[in-house]
């Protein structure tokens, strides 16, 4: 089991609001907690998913009252901390997972790949690390971003994000 963060905007298309609740539903039947902003958009989509399938998810708000949490949040945590919550929901996780795009969500990839956290892009940004393989690992499909967090050894917050394997790649030991 692992924590995994997913992030993406509150404002999302119904292509990334597909793909979040998807991602959601797939963590979930894996048997990993969903953590997430628990608010609307791409984190109540994935939140919804997960819920669905019976998982666990854990809302990082960033105000101060619980009640503002969407309703298929498992556990919700008012931090009151506004967009400083990003770096909690990154620093709670072993691996992020991007739907979509927004300044939010490239805040918490930047956090997640400057603190050497892997990272999963469905149609993210589409940015490069400072090296080559630096940056995220780009993907096209919810199934591809499923398959590269299978792939990934036991321990994953421990390798850095040029460790995720290329998708088709086995998993190896970091």
């Amino acid at each position: 089991m692992s924590y995994v963060g997913v992030v993406g905007p509150s404002r999302a298309s119904e292509a990334e609001l597909g793909d979040a609740e998807a991602l959601g539903r797939g963590l979930a039947e894996r048997g990993h907690v969903v953590v997430c902003g628990g608010l609307g958009g791409v984190m109540e989509a994935a939140a919804r998913g997960a819920a669905q399938a019976g998982g666990v998810v854990v809302g990082l708000l960033p105000g101060a009252d619980r009640a503002d949490a969407n309703p298929y949040v498992t556990v919700a945590i008012p931090t009151g901390l506004g967009e400083l919550r990003n770096a909690l929901l990154v620093r709670s996780s072993d691996v992020v997972v991007s739907v979509g795009g927004s300044w939010g969500t490239l805040s918490e990839v930047a956090l997640a790949v400057r603190t050497g956290l892997p990272v999963v892009a469905i149609r993210g940004w589409g940015l490069d690390g400072p090296a080559p393989g630096a940056g995220p690992r780009d993907v096209a499909s919810v199934d591809e971003a499923l398959s590269l967090l299978d792939a990934l050894p036991a321990g994953a917050r421990t390798i850095g994000v040029r460790d995720v394997p290329e998708p088709g790649a086995a998993a190896s030991a970091p």
